[in-house]
């Protein structure tokens, strides 16, 4: 049970101009909770939406344990390499509101169907690539796939799942999510030792086309779409946003961020962002619902979970270096001790999920990120001589933390908007998690290569040879860094606790109160 807050009742009576509008420019041939055949497979569709959530959230990471042997491979440096990572991610934020608003318009299902199609012919493109240009321009195919799934599953499961098991249902897509982005580099790590990097995108291949069959099988037609025009200039902006600004920050890494073509980039992104927000803000139906922001719990939620994804793939891209360069593993065994973090999260998750709708989701999302906080500062005091089993220990704590907060922050943002507005919601809890996890890259790549510049007196972008003491004090920094941008969201979040249990107490207090009167 959730917790009204009395802002949150009027920050829906705001939305409720958008949700008029909703209405009226709906075509809708009935419900699918009236179809007693869809019910009956609802949670054979929920397997199919969580095998391609998992699949597409995978590939954002599962490259990162196989950067290394690519960069030997291609005989091309680390921030080079990284391009096969933060390309995938880029383009998937690029157009993820694109494809949630066209699915609203042309069919959620029917959109989902073609994107795992895509997904699974990119899939196969990028383990056929010899070079890196086009494993980039194969993980852009790829992504685009992904990018059409992740915008209407939710939307997806709102339509089809009761109320009553809605919450449940979405609870279970965001727990696929978070495990599917965190198990990358440990699952990654066993494929490429034994396989070889090729198999971490065939691996999709047999996977998605029992989804696809099944998905043939159980997946029904969509009875809901939207008479609305799609939002092209939206669209165009946030892509031209979206775009050089990764790039810039990419590349600013190798040419350094005072390069004359670095700062245009960065500036063009701004005045991309700055003509985004006021077409949005004047456009009837736009691409982004900005009203979703003036509900203030629903920001923080959102703004938690991106700070804790950019916490993770710091960790997520430094990881794999240190177990494999600085303890000397095999991918196998990276990947191996790497698993440690999803293994904790899965068991973690759904126990932290079912607790919260017994007292609340604030108290576990706080305690979630102190464990998180405790665990970053213990990998930052590791180095080349640590016990496997202490590396095993800090590595098992941050993925509980994850677990005690992922679950529970993803019913906090689901369940303080109105209900006509959770496809939207779950749109934009996409798009900020995927630029969580490229912002988390840039951050650890900056901070990493920055540092170890300045050791080795002159530029970086790679590991120096015979020096890991470089390398090291250049981890140190950025999980110190990764640590403080976790204690930030436990203030945040810890604010937030206080103040909804201020609330509740004053809910209480006035009752008694009103009833006398």
């Amino acid at each position: 049970m959730y917790t009204v807050d009395c802002k949150i009742v009027a920050h829906a009576t705001i939305l409720c101009g958008c949700e008029k509008r909703w209405h009226m420019s709906t075509i809708n041939r009935g419900t699918y909770q009236e179809d007693a055949g869809v019910q009956r497979r609802r949670w054979l569709i929920l397997i199919v939406l969580n095998l391609f959530t998992f699949m597409s959230t995978l590939d954002g990471s599962i490259v990162n344990i196989a950067l290394p042997v690519l960069s030997g491979k291609l005989g091309l440096p680390i921030a080079q390499v990284e391009w096969v990572t933060t390309g995938y991610l880029m383009a998937i934020c690029s157009v993820i509101l694109f494809f949630g608003r066209l699915g609203d318009i042309v069919g959620k299902i029917k959109l989902f169907k073609i994107g795992t199609v895509v997904f699974i012919a990119g899939s196969l493109l990028c383990g056929l690539s010899g070079s890196l240009p086009l494993l980039v321009a194969s993980r852009i195919v790829q992504a685009l796939g992904a990018a059409m799934t992740m915008a209407n599953s939710q939307g997806i499961v709102t339509d089809i799942f009761p109320a009553t098991e809605r919450g449940k249902a979405l609870g279970l897509i965001g727990t696929f999510v978070s495990l599917g982005s965190i198990a990358g580099p440990s699952l990654g790590g066993i494929i490429v030792s034994n396989l070889g990097w090729e198999y971490i995108f065939w691996v999709n291949v047999p996977i998605g086309l029992i989804a696809i069959g099944l998905g043939c099988k159980v997946l029904p037609k969509d009875l809901i779409r939207v008479q609305a025009r799609i939002d092209i200039p939206g669209s165009l902006l946030f892509a031209c946003f979206i775009v050089p600004l990764f790039a810039g920050l990419l590349l600013g890494q190798q040419h350094g961020y005072g390069n004359p073509g670095i700062l245009l980039a960065l500036g063009a992104a701004t005045l991309a962002l700055i003509a985004f927000l006021w077409v949005e803000l004047r456009k009837p139906e736009p691409l982004l619902q900005l009203n979703l922001f003036k509900n203030p719990l629903f920001s923080l939620s959102i703004l938690c979970g991106f700070l804790v994804f950019a916490a993770n793939f710091c960790f997520n891209i430094i990881a794999p270096f240190y177990t494999q360069s600085m303890l000397g593993l095999s991918p196998s065994s990276a990947g191996v001790l790497l698993m440690l973090f999803p293994i904790c999260m899965v068991v973690v998750a759904p126990l932290s999920g079912a607790l919260s709708d017994k007292i609340g989701s604030e108290l576990l999302t706080f305690a979630g990120l102190i464990v998180m906080v405790i665990a970053q500062f213990g990998l930052a005091r590791l180095h080349d001589g640590s016990p496997v089993a202490l590396v095993g220990v800090w590595i098992g704590m941050l993925g509980i933390g994850s677990g005690m907060f992922q679950s529970p922050n993803n019913s906090l943002v689901m369940s303080t908007v109105p209900r006509t507005q959770l496809g939207s919601a779950g749109s934009v809890n996409s798009l900020v998690r995927n630029i969580g996890m490229v912002v988390g890259i840039t951050i650890a790549t900056t901070t990493l290569f920055h540092v170890m510049s300045g050791l080795a007196g002159h530029r970086v972008t790679g590991l120096v040879k015979g020096r890991p003491d470089i390398f090291l004090a250049g981890m140190h920094v950025v999980f110190i860094t990764s640590a403080s941008i976790c204690l930030a969201a436990a203030v945040l979040t810890g604010w937030r606790f206080v103040r909804t249990k201020r609330v509740r107490v004053e809910v209480k207090r006035r009752g008694p109160e009103e009833g006398r009167g």
